[in-house]
């Protein structure tokens, strides 16, 4: 990065006071933590990041990345923590929550890290990255944070991560008829203004029902609460498999059944609606919808901090998020499996849409004519008139180590978006991690919600293999 580098229109509109938004990557890890062999690995490695070594400033009327000396001892955090803690998981859920109370400090890079030795139920350790949403986007940041880890089978070598491909329905023309071409190129401009003109319809009218997910004005500057639940990667893999669809569309598929479930269970006991075609009736009215989060770059996937880094790679560093809108199916429905075929659907026709990359660009543009305070409003209308915000990540196929310390699972989630509730999906060798970002005010029982998903995916999975047996007979 150039010295000087002025702060991207996305970057201004994330510090805004209405969004001022954070990045929370936790690491799990197997073993207690050495915090000085953290220290001595991030000065060779994350210092080089000139991202991680300049703070903002003010320069000629411009707010700019002014390159800056690192007091390393003022970015790593190691508390002092009572051995004989009571529920070690949710001190460290309090820990985490505590976040969304401050700012970090603009004198300095806007980053840290928090390395809490305390075992908890699923790790002997925990660090924690909080990283300003300005220095860049999830897909970068989680680049960065791989890019220090090396394979526990090989201390040499970076993690493989697997490459997201691209919709493989976008042949060229040579492959169809002339007519066929034709027809499917009017239908994708036709899809992707559809979609951006309900895009821009719903910043001024169009509104989620409201529901027990859903949050209200200024929700995003709440107190937030950070739970995290791991599921079995096969077992996502199976229904894949069988079903023939992605990954992506299994873990949408999942969150719309939890979804369901949740709801069903909330409007049960407030509304004291006992007769279930009443209830199911009333859930098939619910117009709730997730703000999909698209990594817009050339080439799918997480990449190598060498690639993301180099000065002509088409895999750039920074924000360069575009988004879908994405109907959930709220109904009760008897196959579970319908969850997925529903969810596989609507991805479908969205991917045959541009609206992800013209979602960007509008965006861009906006923040370049009218400035980053409008962009910002009209984001934070984007995320209040929607439910909540979804994105999956793919991480290593295999164990990592974090400066020699295995690691047991990664789970990282954003705070300071104008919704209730976030949902990330983010895998790591046979596991998958669900991270919940929620305002208490709103879901005052995220365990629940975890449970929800998790059950949801062992009923989709039963139901799977019940299909393999009676296809077999």
């Amino acid at each position: 990065m150039a010295s000087g580098e002025e702060l991207s229109p996305a970057g201004k509109m994330l510090l805004e006071p209405s969004m001022n938004c954070y990045v929370i990557a936790t690491i799990g890890l197997k073993t207690r933590i050495d915090p000085q062999v953290i220290r001595e690995g991030l000065s060779q490695t994350l210092l080089k990041h000139s991202r991680f070594t300049s703070k903002l400033a003010k320069e000629g009327g411009k707010i700019k990345w002014i390159p800056t000396r690192v007091e390393l001892e003022k970015h790593i955090i190691v508390p002092e923590i009572d051995s004989n803690i009571e529920d070690p998981d949710r001190f460290v859920e309090d820990y985490i929550s505590h976040f969304t109370k401050t700012s970090l400090d603009q004198s300095k890079p806007l980053w840290e890290v928090h390395l809490l030795n305390i075992k908890t139920s699923n790790a002997e350790a925990v660090a924690i990255f909080r990283i300003h949403h300005s220095l860049g986007d999830g897909a970068s940041l989680i680049s960065l944070l791989l890019a220090v880890t090396r394979k526990t089978s090989d201390p040499h070598a970076l993690p493989t991560v697997p490459t997201q491909n691209r919709d493989s329905s976008h042949h060229s023309s040579s492959q169809f008829s002339c007519f066929f071409a034709i027809w499917w190129g009017l239908l994708l401009i036709w899809h992707t203004l559809v979609d951006m003109l309900l895009s821009l319809l719903t910043i001024f009218f169009i509104r989620d029902t409201p529901t027990p997910l859903k949050g209200a004005p200024g929700v995003g500057l709440n107190i937030k609460r950070f739970v995290n639940r791991t599921v079995s990667m096969d077992d996502i893999k199976l229904v894949k498999n069988q079903m023939q669809t992605t990954v992506n569309d299994v873990l949408l598929g999942v969150t719309q059944a939890a979804l369901t479930r949740y709801l069903n269970r909330a409007y049960d006991l407030e509304s004291n609606v006992n007769v279930a075609k009443q209830r199911s009736s009333f859930l098939k009215k619910v117009r709730l919808r997730a703000l999909v989060l698209v990594n817009i770059r050339p080439i799918g996937g997480i990449q190598d901090l060498a690639d993301m880094m180099a000065e002509k790679s088409k895999v750039k560093w920074g924000n360069r998020m575009g988004y879908i809108i994405l109907p959930f199916h709220i109904a009760l429905y008897e196959d579970p499996l319908e969850y997925i075929r529903k969810a596989k659907d609507r991805i479908d026709r969205k991917k045959h849409s541009l609206e992800a990359i013209c979602s960007y660009t509008c965006s861009k543009a906006v923040h370049n004519l009218l400035g980053a305070k409008v962009a910002a409003a009209m984001t934070e209308r984007l995320l209040l008139n929607t439910t909540i915000a979804f994105s999956n990540v793919a991480g290593p196929v295999e164990e990592i180590s974090f400066y020699g310390h295995p690691v047991a699972y990664i789970a990282p989630t954003v705070y300071g978006l104008s919704n209730a509730l976030t949902i990330h999906f983010q895998s790591y060798a046979n596991k998958m991690t669900i991270s919940l970002a929620v305002d208490p005010l709103v879901i005052p029982d995220p365990y629940l919600l975890c449970d929800d998903l998790e059950q949801s995916l062992k009923l989709i999975t039963d139901a799977v293999q019940r299909k393999n047996i009676v296809d077999l007979v």
